[in-house]
């Protein structure tokens, strides 16, 4: 008997580290390079708790399709051009501050809901390839977005102000300044605490949207979405209606990937026009991978752990990698690197994953066949 229990509980502790290995790979990593660095406690814990507010809206967007099945929503990007092109509008009006943010929020919306109207939709037709879908999808919509900046602004959409058109007249500058709106959010309510600044409004919109995911999982949509997300067929005979539930889930991830983005630039004050969306999926899924979370499962927590260990790394790697090679750019090409690879140890993961439950659900059926075999056997020589 106790060997049977010891046999258990290993099993279950190679579980636990199989699933907790990218976060202990993490913690490996930055704890050889926070001393390499020579950063000052100070000025490291100051860059992540700026680093928390810019980013975790974002990755908190990604957990509502994970939920509903759907997986990693590289489609998010999606919502962080609508974000883009309503803090353009927003800029050309000359409107600043929180007010500028308000509304380039409520710009974004209706923008962000027909685009992730138009990708769950073309999702529900490649049901079990979403994630390259959703990929494939922001690699598209960005070029009608480039074809919107480059060509339409200015010369169709009204744009008045030449400080943010190309030279020639049409065309948006390859940086839109938002001086008017910089950290206006964060430094509003902030405090200092051991001199660190901590934004406290900023968070408190994060630990509100945090509440609102709770909540929401446990309405009758929530319910549907999980119920939908651990079997489609089975949900579908419940009577939900498995392919709406499936585009309210990635319209509301793309919304609010829309409002993260407007908190994420006015803290960095300025659009990178035609760049600044580009690797906001990438690194959203990375952190939320870094902090524990799968294909399939990802909660709250998933998403701080994973901030705080994955900007840390990349607060850290340069300076470790200019003190160990001089030059800085290895600590860059490392954090690049390390992104693309803990996606893809994750897809590795979860296909393997997945394939082990296919393989020991096929040999117990086919061992309850045996047994019903052999039970009517035994019944015909009885």
């Amino acid at each position: 008997m106790n060997t049977n229990k010891d046999k258990t509980a290993s099993v279950d502790w190679g579980s636990i580290l199989r699933q907790a290995s990218v976060p202990i790979m993490f913690i490996i990593i930055c704890a050889i390079c926070i001393p390499i660095s020579g950063l000052s406690a100070n000025m490291l814990i100051n860059e992540i708790v700026t680093r928390m507010g810019r980013n975790s809206f974002l990755i908190l967007s990604l957990l509502i399709p994970i939920m509903a099945g759907m997986g990693l929503n590289f489609g998010m990007t999606l919502g962080a051009m609508a974000a883009e092109i309503a803090l353009i509008l927003v800029s050309d009006w000359q409107i600043v501050g929180i007010p500028g943010m308000v509304l380039a929020v409520i710009v974004s919306v209706p923008i962000s809901i027909l685009l992730g109207i138009f990708c769950g939709k073309i999702l529900n037709e490649a049901k079990g390839r979403e994630m390259i879908t959703s990929y494939i999808m922001s690699f598209f919509v960005n070029g009608i977005y480039q074809l919107v900046v480059l060509y339409l602004m200015g010369s169709i959409i009204p744009i008045k102000h030449t400080s943010i058109k190309l030279p020639r007249g049409y065309g948006i500058r390859n940086t839109v300044s938002l001086l008017g709106m910089r950290q206006k959010l964060d430094n509003l309510l902030a405090i200092n605490v051991a001199g660190v600044k901590i934004p406290v409004l900023t968070f408190i919109i994060i630990g509100l949207l945090c509440f609102f995911i709770v909540w929401f999982r446990r309405t009758k949509l929530g319910q549907d979405m999980r119920a939908v997300g651990q079997d489609m067929e089975v949900a579908r005979d419940a009577g939900i209606n498995v392919e709406r539930t499936r585009i309210i889930s990635i319209v509301m991830s793309t919304v609010l990937a829309g409002i993260g983005m407007v908190i994420y630039l006015q803290n960095m004050g300025n659009i990178a026009t035609y760049s600044a969306h580009s690797q906001i999926g990438m690194f959203c899924i990375a952190a939320l991978l870094v902090g524990g979370a799968s294909v399939d499962r990802a909660s709250i927590g998933n998403v701080f752990l994973g901030v705080i260990l994955f900007h840390t790394m990349f607060i850290v790697a340069p300076r470790a990698g200019a003190y160990i090679t001089g030059d800085s750019m290895i600590g860059e090409y490392f954090r690049v690197f390390v992104s693309y690879a803990v996606i893809t140890v994750a897809l590795i993961m979860y296909e393997t994953n997945k394939r082990r439950m296919r393989s020991a659900a096929g040999q117990q059926l086919a061992a309850a066949q045996e047994a019903e075999e052999a039970s009517a056997k035994g019944g015909e020589q009885a």
